[in-house]
């Protein structure tokens, strides 16, 4: 049954750095601190586990020893999906009754093994994994440790809290992307982000008054102190760099545009906001960019959901037949 009204949680919270376990617990006490305050979701920022690898924007591509060196750490604390680390967060939800959404770096462990997606995992209330969205496109340097995620993981999961989705970071800033999560029927939007700008609380307004949606925007706190106890060897890149590395500054938007709360800024915290679905559906009236208000004898957007995995296992038994001369032929049999 839906609910027509409650509470939704943004959390602003420093990972462990580089340590996926430490960072998993942290999760997890911090979902429960959520639903003992009433809240129905609780919702992470982008690559909380074990971190956001901030030195990409510090270190120079062309110190090789010291990026690979990194590269292979965070790989190392990555997260398998599904895995130990999601199935503490899925027993947790659980515990708590709760949704929740948590960005983490995913290891490719169907294919090489060696390659991350920035990634965002969905569970719900009954602590099943409702799937994942991986970023379609990393931002600059991100591409050197993120590889581009899979359009089929583009996707609108409809629970008993409404039609939940998002976007990580610079991805809403992709017109139709946007546009296809609107068209999804998307009610809560989250928008988990490493951008701390004025600007991006501008984006966040806009998203929730184009789409009629509520807007979770979660950001990361991250201290210089932080990342130079547990890396050392960044000391040298960081010292032009302020005690904050991030300050966060997250958010919660509602679907006229309106701030209910936040920016939560320099500091940890928990942002709360009350959803009310009959609200949000009555601002339909006046626009609705993927119903009345769309032009589709005009405008068409077509989407990928077929998955391209780098590897395909096909069943059976193969052996090799020469025809017609030089011609080989591989046959299956089933």
């Amino acid at each position: 049954m839906n609910l027509e009204t409650f509470r939704i949680a943004s959390i602003q919270a420093a990972p462990v750095y580089m340590d996926r376990e430490a960072t998993v617990e942290k999760a997890c006490k911090l979902i429960a601190t959520v639903a003992r305050n009433g809240a129905r979701l609780a919702a992470f920022t982008e690559s909380f586990i074990p971190t956001y690898p901030d030195w990409i924007w510090n270190v120079p591509a062309g110190q090789l020893s010291l990026n690979q060196q990194l590269y292979g750490e965070l790989l190392e604390q990555s997260v398998v999906i599904p895995g130990p680390a999601t199935d503490r967060l899925c027993q947790a939800a659980k515990d708590a009754g709760i949704y929740v959404v948590i960005g983490v770096n995913e290891r490719n462990i169907n294919a090489s093994g060696g390659t991350l997606f920035n990634t965002l995992i969905y569970i719900d209330s009954a602590g099943n994994l409702l799937g994942r969205h991986q970023k379609l496109v990393p931002t600059a340097p991100e591409r050197t440790i993120w590889a581009y995620g899979d359009p089929s993981t583009l996707a609108v999961y409809d629970t008993d809290l409404g039609k939940i989705g998002g976007l990580i970071c610079h991805e809403n800033y992709m017109p139709l992307v946007r546009y296809s999560l609107y068209a999804q029927g998307i009610e809560i939007y989250f928008a988990p982000t490493y951008d701390e700008s004025e600007a991006w609380q501008s984006t966040l307004r806009h998203i929730g008054r184009e789409g009629r949606v509520y807007v979770v925007g979660c950001g990361m706190v991250l201290r210089k102190e932080d990342v130079i106890e547990h890396s050392v060897q960044l000391k040298p890149y960081y010292m032009n760099v302020n005690e904050w590395i991030n300050t966060g500054n997250s958010m919660i938007a509602g679907p006229n545009g309106e701030i209910l709360a936040g920016p939560l800024n320099k500091e940890e915290g928990i942002l709360y906001a009350d959803v009310d679905l009959k609200m949000l559906r009555g601002t339909k009236w006046n626009l609705d960019v993927a119903g009345h208000y769309a032009r589709p004898d005009a405008f068409h957007l077509t989407i990928s959901k077929t998955p391209n995995p780098i590897l395909a296992v096909r069943e059976g038994i193969p052996h090799t037949d020469i025809v017609k001369g030089d011609e080989e032929e591989v046959l299956y049999k089933e």
